[in-house]
């Protein structure tokens, strides 16, 4: 009997905005709680600051690197999220925001044929918007004559357009109803914190996007996370999920990576695969980790509607620049901004959209957007040119007093001068834009990788409405109109990816209802921003939260799931064929590669052929048949041959080693003159999940020139588990198929196989002989016909 696997009511995948509320939610109600993330705890005082902390401050578990950045490059669009206990709230720039009313759209069309749809609206939110908020306690920024937000007001009133300050979950004051004041200890509330460490209030260091150390913002750890620990909810970080699979009597199975301990120093760390079970799954990973994780365990989960991967949006993200604005009062004299002074974002301006009353194409937000104080340093020095001509000036005067013999110890005015008056950084401001871009993009896995196929052009009018007002923006603050340097190229940087696993209305037009269960898995969630079905508009925290405690709610009102669990075993190895050893002099190897299309849910092959091929779903092997025993192989009955190597399909998680294979050639069968080559290979999916691909070719003589057809085509399926193989390698059908399809050897593939033949030891030649006339007389036989028997002499006498 193997050891039993823990058991919860709920694990929850993640730990930002939709999963935080949702481990909250749940373990207020009693449930059983554990939360898996994959990135580690920090509390205040942790966030990198120094090159060397910022050089680790990346994550890419590959590389050794576990840090709070992971940065995104697609083919026409990057992204920026982040992997730490609180999610994408670790590096937001704190604004909640509320979807506006009419941006719930319905069929609403799509360029590529299809709706942006929301099934639910604000009707459906608000109360659960003003939990969210009651958690979070946002405020607008008590601080209205910030130079940044100023600057933006300014423009506004000036060009005709209505500004307001968002509400930001940041802490200004020590307590509630207490004034303002920065670096002030905060009221510890009822619950408690997970951290254990001081809160400071804000100090006004626009450091909202690294990391705040002061503790200042209202980030899920400080909030939901820790209610949910005072609930008993068991909170695991560098818990890094990879495998989902359903169980006979309901539930999941969720296996993940430990990436150590917290205490570890960085570098190589060791990594246990664990699983765990619960009676209901809440993906919360975000829009790359969620979605990810469902295209590669689409093995397990093949009721996923075909929606998965499609919705994708960046929220209209786009970031612009204001440079060196100029006083209205004074000509030539620079307008003091600040940028670095002040919450990252406190005052935005509200473009309508068609659907309103007074607008026209789709609705958009500016903001101002400001960046961390150390940052002034980086941007000044960085002007090499005015830089060196500066210091060569103030050098040329130190040396001209001294040769001159004037007498002048005080030089403060020269390095006043060399360190120059900040003018670039204190007179510009990074805008900020977001809405309604279109959400036709495709989110795929690709040779193992997450893929987006995504771009400007289908939302090249909302981006030329958004950049025009970028551009009046500046123009009012005297300033220079500056892109970023990836649109000159037509590429975005977003920081609200958002769909993938987009609600619906049907399982034909979403991955999940709007209640964000699976439509094909029962007590399967997708609470983060995979789930919105569009673009939020403004910024889409707030509403990713809301979305979630409404499911959350909703669940909770429904009796609990009642599962039947089967005691478990340990597994036992396969009854198999075993193969033996190579026998030196008398062995013999060949390399095939043969490509084709699967489709998941298909049994059939040729219907499974055709739907793969229309969705780009490919399947290949490359394989090493190796005969230990050329003799052996060829009188036995089963031919039987080791097959190493192996398959690819992206549908399945990219390249897969086979672990166990086998190559049964030109088998005999119940029908005279027809002979089976079949295929047998035991791999796992990305998830680890066992897989077997049975295959056969038939080789018969058919009408027609049919002899390259036959030996050139694998029908092929997929099956659950390791199935092992029946007599002479035929399938019994007791494999549970879970995708179809057909494979091909291409001429040119053909060719390179016939340079691959080995026979090793003492006589390779021999071997290959001795198979190559196996092989033949396979061949003729099932194509040639048999020769007419030989007349005896006695009987040609008699004639």
């Amino acid at each position: 009997m193997g050891a039993q696997v823990e058991h919860v009511d709920a694990v929850v995948v993640g730990s930002g905005f939709g999963a935080s509320v949702s481990a909250f939610r749940l373990a207020e109600a009693g449930r059983s709680v554990v939360v898996l993330e994959r990135g580690r705890a920090y509390p205040p005082g942790s966030f990198a600051r120094n090159p060397y902390e910022m050089s680790r401050a990346f994550w890419e578990p590959k590389d050794e690197l576990f840090g709070l950045f992971d940065i995104r490059s697609f083919r026409k669009l990057e992204g920026i999220v982040s992997a730490g206990l609180g999610g994408g709230s670790l590096i937001y720039a704190n604004v909640l925001l509320r979807k506006d009313e009419k941006w719930f759209v319905h069929d609403s069309p799509l360029p590529g044929g299809g709706y942006e749809n929301w099934p639910i609206g604000r009707n459906d939110l608000d109360k659960h918007y003003d939990a969210v908020e009651a958690m979070m306690t946002p405020t607008p920024s008590p601080y209205p004559d910030l130079p940044k937000s100023k600057a933006l007001r300014d423009a506004a009133v000036s060009l005709g357009m209505p500004s307001f300050e968002p509400p930001l979950a940041v802490t200004f004051a020590p307590r509630p109803g207490a004034a303002p004041q920065p670096k002030q200890m905060i009221e510890e509330p009822a619950y408690g914190n997970i951290h254990g460490a001081t809160r400071l209030t804000c100090r006004l260091c626009g450091e909202c996007d690294i990391g705040c150390n002061e503790g200042s913002k209202n980030t899920l750890d400080h909030n939901y996370l820790s209610a949910a620990v005072a609930k008993g909810a068991d909170i695991r970080t560098l818990a890094e999920v990879y495998g989902i699979s359903p169980l006979p009597g309901g539930g999941y199975e969720v296996r993940y990576r430990q990436y150590g301990t917290e205490a570890e120093a960085d570098g190589k760390r060791s990594r246990t695969e664990l699983r765990i079970t619960c009676d209901q799954l809440f993906l919360g990973a975000g829009t790359f980790g969620t979605t990810a994780l469902l295209l590669r365990n689409r093995a397990n989960l093949p009721a996923l509607g075909r929606a998965l991967g499609s919705r994708f949006s960046g929220n209209g993200d786009l970031i612009t620049f204001c440079m060196d604005a100029t006083s209205t009062s004074e000509a030539g004299q620079i307008r003091f901004i600040d940028p670095t002074y002040g919450p990252v974002i406190t005052t935005a301006i509200r473009q309508p959209d068609g659907v309103d009353e007074a607008g026209r194409g789709r609705g958009y937000y500016v903001q101002e957007a400001g960046f961390p104080e150390f940052a002034n340093w980086l941007i000044e020095t960085s002007q090499v040119t005015s830089s060196l001509k500066t210091a060569a000036a103030v050098v040329r005067q130190m040396v001209g007093n001294r040769l001159s013999g004037r007498n002048e110890s005080t030089i403060s005015a020269e390095v006043a001068k060399l360190v120059g008056q900040g003018r670039l950084t204190s007179s510009s401001l990074p805008l900020l834009g977001m809405g309604r871009d279109t959400p036709d993009g495709r989110m795929t896995i690709r040779d193992g990788e997450l893929d987006i196929e995504w771009t400007t052009a289908t939302s090249a009018a909302y981006f030329d409405a958004m950049r025009s007002t970028m551009k009046d923006i500046t123009e009012t603050l005297g300033g220079t109109f500056r892109d970023n340097p990836l649109w000159w190229t037509k590429r975005v940087i977003t920081v609200h990816p958002l769909g993938g696993s987009p609600m619906g209305r049907h399982v034909h037009e979403g991955v999940v209802d709007n209640w964000n269960e699976s439509f094909g898995h029962p007590d399967l969630f997708v609470v983060d921003g995979s789930a919105v079905p569009g673009p939020v508009g403004p910024n889409p925290s707030l509403t990713i939260a809301a979305m979630a405690d409404r499911a959350i709610e909703h669940i909770l009102e429904k009796p609990r799931p009642v599962r039947r669990r089967a005691a478990e075993t340990a597994p036992v190895d396969a009854d198999v064929p075993v193969v033996v050893d190579p026998v030196p002099g008398r062995s013999m190897e060949f390399t095939e590669k043969m490509k084709g299309y699967i489709a998941l849910g298909a049994t059939d092959s040729m219907t499974g052929w055709h739907t793969g091929r229309r969705l780009g779903q490919r399947f290949m092997f490359r394989l090493t048949i190796t005969a230990p025993d050329v003799e052996r192989f060829v009188s036995s009955e089963d031919h039987t041959a080791v097959a190493e190597g192996y398959v690819e399909s992206d549908v399945l998680g990219g390249q897969l080693p086979v672990q166990r294979g086998w190559a049964n050639l030109f088998v005999d069968t119940a029908h005279a003159r027809t002979r089976e080559m079949r295929y047998r290979l035991w791999f796992s999916d990305i998830s680890g999940s066992p897989l077997t691909m049975y295959g056969f070719k038939t080789v018969r003589d058919d009408p027609g020139l049919d002899v390259w057809s036959d030996t050139s085509t694998l029908y092929v399926r997929i099956m659950k588990g390791h199935v092992p193989p029946g007599e002479n390698g035929a399938d019994d059908g007791s494999g549970e198929t879970i995708a179809a399809g057909m494979l091909r050897i291409l001429p040119q593939d053909f060719a390179r196989q016939l340079t691959t033949f080995r026979g090793a030891g003492r006589g390779p030649l021999a071997s290959i002989g001795r198979f190559g006339m196996f092989f033949g007389k396979s061949v003729a036989d099932a194509y040639l016909p048999p020769a007419p028997p030989r007349e005896s002499a006695s009987e040609g006498a008699a004639r």
